[in-house]
């Protein structure tokens, strides 16, 4: 276990080295960016402890997943941020567990997280996902669509809008997905731009561990990086 924890925590400590240069190297400061370690499939034992080597905020893809791991793991300080595709019918569970909701693509999904943050009197954060790439495998809205979903959300008193998340397409090359953070960033800056009200805009979650630093230096503020510090999933 020792052996394990030393090797998590070296590899927490590479990401975060990396992270700092990528920030530094486009005129940025490092703490704009947050870590977001993505713990989906890995069990609570290991999820604890990338904890204990200074992980504060953690992703999870599949509510009943997070769940369990949230029970057994709720004495911790850490921030729950899902980062999964989410149904209508799990809402209830989501703003229960989740500080940030990062895969808001619908106006009937928002209504319903409305409705359910408002049993519990939250005001649930959330980001607006964009489907850049239009992939049909992936969730998320068209680019044209953002603004219009942004400002029919606004107007939902237990939301708040934070941001814009993308999965762009998968390429080997960081350089050729850098276009597609570029472009969030400036649909970002243009929603910025028509003040709506309860919107903020301030959160760009993007990048993961074969593309974060090109994500950071586009603007990402949350990078989603799991296998670079869990390893490989089964």
């Amino acid at each position: 276990m020792i052996e394990n924890d030393r090797g998590l925590k070296q590899k927490l400590e590479n990401i975060m080295d990396r992270i700092k240069t990528a920030a530094l190297s486009c005129g940025r400061k490092p703490e704009s960016v947050r870590l977001l370690a993505v713990s989906k499939t890995m069990p609570a034992d290991k999820v604890k402890e990338a904890i204990d080597a200074g992980v504060t905020t953690l992703g999870e893809n599949y509510i009943q997943e997070a769940r369990e791991k949230f029970n057994s793991l709720s004495s911790y300080n850490v921030s729950w941020h899902f980062i999964g595709h989410l149904q209508t019918n799990k809402a209830k569970y989501a703003v229960r567990l989740f500080d940030l909701i990062h895969t808001v693509d619908s106006l009937k999904l928002a209504l319903e997280l409305n409705k359910q943050s408002k049993k519990i009197n939250k005001i649930q954060q959330i980001l607006i996902q964009i489907n850049i790439g239009r992939e049909s495998s992936k969730s998320g809205i068209y680019e044209q669509n953002a603004l219009k979903l942004t400002k029919e959300i606004s107007g939902l008193e237990n939301l708040a809008v934070k941001g814009l998340m993308i999965m762009p397409p998968f390429f080997d090359d960081p350089e050729k997905v850098r276009p597609y953070f570029s472009t969030l960033r400036n649909m970002r800056d243009h929603i910025k731009e028509e003040a709506v009200k309860n919107v903020s805009m301030e959160e760009l979650s993007m990048g993961m561990t074969g593309d974060f630093e090109a994500a950071i230096e586009e603007g990402a503020t949350l990078v989603r990086i799991g296998t670079a510090i869990f390893g490989k999933r089964n």
